[in-house]
Parts: C-alpha cells; structure tokens; sequence
C-alpha cells in the first residue's frame, strides 16, 4: 500500500487550477491556499503522472513481513445447535484437508459449546487431527463476546495459518470480530480456496456483482480467514475409524462475561430448504405470468421437485425469497437442477454450479446456462415442458 504527498510549497497561482482540473473523481481540495488529498481518492495516480510536475507524489509504505513459519495448521469453526453440527462445517473439514495436505499442516476444530464431548467425537471420523473442546456452562448460548474471546485464545495457543468459518449466521457475525481482534484479512462468501506453497491461502469470491471472479490473498498477516456458504465444498465421506484427539481447552473466567443475557430460547419453525433438495426445478424470466406458474407446479411434483427462482422473478413477487438461488440468495447443491428460461449469469449459477446434472432449457441458443448445463435443450419452455411432463406420466405408468 501507498500513499499520496502533496508538495505544497511547489504549488502557485499558475498550477494550481491545473492540478485540481486533474483529479476525475474530485479529491483533490483546496483548502486555505494549500491542497488536501479527500476521501473520494481511487489511488489512480493521474494526479502524479499528469499533474504539475512534483506536486503530488506516491510514496510506497513499507510492509511489515511476518514470519509464516510460526503460524501452521488449517482450522475450522465448528458451527452448531445445542450439539447439532451444522454440515457446513463437515464440507469445511473436507477442505481443510484438502488445503493441509498440500502444505502438511494439521487441521484443527474449534468447537465452542456446553455439553459438547459426543459431538466433538464425532468429527474425529471425518480427517481432524485435534479437535480443541471449549466446554463452559457460559457458552451454552452464542453470544459474541465469549465466543470472539474463546477463539481469540484458541489463534493465541495454537496459531493456526488459516480460519475456515461458516457463512451462517453466526459464522457471519464471528468471523469478522476475530479479524478485527487480529486486524488481519477476511474474505466472505468465498466459492474456491486453494493455498500456496509458502502457506498463503488463495480466496477466490464473486465480486462487482458477479461480474468478475476475484483472486484474494492475504500475503502479510496471520490468520487468514475466510467463510464459506453451505454446500459450496464437497464433505469427506465419513471414516470407519475416528482418528486424531480431543484438547480440553480452558478460558479465564473474566472472558466468559456478556452484557448480553440470554432469557428464553424460542425454536425456529422447521421448513422446507432448497439447500437440502435433491431435485430442483428453477424458473426464470420466460415464465410470463404467475398463473403460468401451475405448469412449473406440475413438472415439479411429477419430479419431487422443489421449485426455485432467479432474482428478477423475486423481484416481481413471483417467488419467495427464501426460494431465490444465487449470490443474493441460497446456494444449492441437488442431484438434478432443471432451469427453465433462465439466462444463467454468474450471479446465478455461483449459487448452483455444484449440482450434479443440470438440465438447462432457453429459446436463446447463446444464453450463458448452456456453458455449465451438462444437457440442454433450445426451445421454449411453454412448448417443451408440457411434453417433458408427458413423458414423465408415461414413464411412470410403465
């Protein structure tokens, strides 16, 4: 990173206007005859390269190294539910795996909780080499001073090279308190994660909307941490033999205090996920109205089928949010996903491209979704759905 100067005492009458004139995005002011770089500065440099000659100046700050050798280990935040693990955080362990085995180092579990021991012996069938159990009566709830202050501890003990989280709920609110206590990087929402030989992790998320993918890495601090959405990774298949141990862990009692008191625990209402579909049907733009939503209706429980939408139809209160695929919405990981009439930008399909056989069909034969469609069909969706449902009732009266 960098840094503007301003030679002011370089500046006059004649160069002034002229320097101000520069700046396209207008953070350059002139403020009691001297000139002050503003909050607007996109660190372009035309105020450098083509300003009054050696009035403005980048100054390279120097980067303070650190020393990676100390931090080893890919550790994973168990999330749960009174002992219930989330599976987000077993495609966590899958990763983390992954990710050591590429740089031997171990891969740790953080598990924060309250009568948590046969949990904790559980993720010892899926590749962990340590799982570090911080069992108080105080964590039985999440509340985010403990819980930053317990993992807090864990980074300080074990210094562990990278912190893979959740994006749940609570992974989303932890995550970036930990960052913040360790003013170090973190990336949301990532869809990739590699690592490189010397340790720093590759973070790959959609960014700009979903227009562009980005690469982040985080070459000068320690941890590195990221989240990652439910079934974006693969999770390891359960092992026949647990390996690896459990560390008890311990906190002083003054981090375990809150100023929040937790009174009652009311249960969320159970619903029906997509996230956990195996059969998926998706609408698109194509469909013209609500009422042409009965045909989807019946395509999809001849299939099984949940139905799902893209944004715009959202948009149009079509569909329940809670039904959305993509960025803005639920990321899915079915057996079979039909798309029907949908373009298949990358803010849709970053929510949907680990399904195992997507069945696309579009009028537009250059539409995105036949690049990650494994079979389509050109043809509009009003013609070809009812022969797909005619099919199906005929296969099934066989």
């Amino acid at each position: 990173m960098g840094r503007l100067v301003v030679h002011n005492e370089k500046l006059n009458k004649d160069n002034v206007e002229a320097l101000l004139k520069v700046c396209p995005f207008g953070a350059l002011d002139l403020k009691e005859g001297k000139v002050e770089v503003n909050a607007a500065c996109k660190m372009c440099k035309l105020c450098v390269k083509k300003g009054p000659e050696g009035v403005m100046e980048y100054v390279e700050e120097e980067v303070k190294s650190i020393d990676k050798g100390l931090w080893k280990g890919i550790a994973v935040y168990v999330d749960h539910e009174e002992g219930h693990i989330h599976p987000v955080t077993l495609e966590l362990l899958g990763k983390a795996r992954e990710l050591a085995d590429k740089v031997n180092h171990p891969v740790y579990a953080i598990f924060v909780g309250h009568d948590i021991n046969k949990a904790a012996e559980e993720l010892l069938y899926y590749g962990v080499d340590e799982v570090f159990e911080y069992n108080h009566k105080e964590l039985e709830h999440f509340r985010i001073e403990p819980y930053t202050a317990v993992l807090e501890d864990f980074i300080n003990s074990k210094k562990p090279s990278t912190l893979l989280v959740g994006a749940t709920t609570i992974g989303r609110s932890l995550a970036p308190r930990v960052a913040a206590r360790f003013r170090t990087g973190l990336t949301a929402d990532c869809t990739i994660l590699d690592i490189k030989e010397n340790t720093d992790l590759i973070q790959i998320r959609p960014a700009f909307g979903g227009n562009i993918m980005a690469q982040i890495i985080n070459p000068n601090n320690r941890p590195q941490l990221a989240t990652v959405r439910y079934k974006v990774m693969n999770a390891p298949e359960k092992k026949a033999l647990a390996q690896g141990k459990i560390v008890q862990c311990n906190v002083k009692e003054e981090a375990l205090k809150s100023n929040i008191e937790v009174l009652s625990v009311t249960p969320k209402e159970q619903e029906e996920s997509i996230s956990e579909a195996e059969t998926i049907v998706v609408v698109g733009r194509a469909i013209k109205s609500e009422k042409d939503m009965e045909l989807i209706e019946r395509l999809a429980k001849a299939l099984g089928a949940q139905i799902a939408f893209t944004r715009p139809l959202i948009e149009a209160g079509i569909g329940d949010a809670k039904k959305q695929i993509g960025l803005s919405g639920r990321t899915v990981k079915p057996k079979l996903i039909i798309t029907l009439g949908v373009s298949g930008a990358v803010q849709f399909t970053a929510g949907m491209g680990g399904a195992e056989h997507i069945f696309a069909i579009n009028k537009d034969a250059n539409a995105p979704i036949f690049n990650v469609a494994h079979y389509g069909i050109v043809g509009d969706i009003y013609e070809i759905v009812p022969k797909l449902l005619e099919n199906i009732e005929q296969f099934k009266a066989l």
